[in-house]
């Protein structure tokens, strides 16, 4: 069986995508970063810890992801408040920054982890469209304060590499992780 170790409800649409069926077994652990580390690294290690905390039976296959936004080297997580959501959209308002998501397989033929990263640039906003978007609550549970599948598709001016990795899950990848571990 397969085990996305997720609740996230985009991760779960994305999962769909590859028309495998799959559980959902939530990683139940301290989300926080391992100090030290580069962000691309911390994300990794991160989604690593999430796929071992998952209990499995014996030929499941465990997914575990975590997503971040990076905007010169501070680690953008979720907000804890809507001050917060509109101080880091502020931060990313005209900039470029990166969102990088950490994802792991642990399967009985092998343990893989790697880290995709995107590029994005975000057209300058003004206060009045960031109060808007975050009255709207949709940053709030969104690395970096915002989904790209929704209303910030609107900020988003450019974009470099996997559009779903700033969804959430890089599909591309984790279907390739997938075929190497003979999954799929």
């Amino acid at each position: 069986m397969l085990i996305l170790a997720s609740q996230s409800p985009r991760r779960r649409e994305l999962m769909g995508l590859f028309r495998i069926p799959f559980e959902v077994h939530a990683a139940n652990i301290d989300e926080t970063m391992e100090p030290g580390l580069a962000p691309a690294d911390a994300v990794a290690a991160l989604s690593r810890r999430k796929a071992c905390a998952v209990a499995r039976g014996e030929g499941d296959t465990v997914v575990a992801a975590d997503t971040i936004v990076v905007c010169d080297g501070q680690i953008l997580g979720k907000p804890h408040s809507e001050a917060q959501a509109r101080q880091m959209l502020r931060l990313l308002s005209g900039r470029e920054h990166q969102v990088m998501t950490g994802v792991s397989v642990l399967s009985a033929s092998g343990f893989l982890t790697a880290t995709e990263v995107t590029d994005l640039r975000f057209r300058p906003l003004s206060e009045r469209e960031i109060d808007a978007y975050v009255a709207t609550g949709e940053p709030m549970d969104k690395a970096g304060a915002y989904g790209i599948q929704g209303g910030a598709a609107l900020f988003a001016e450019h974009l470099r590499g996997d559009y779903y990795n700033v969804m959430g899950l890089p599909v591309c990848r984790l279907w390739k992780m997938l075929h190497q571990l003979g999954i799929v």
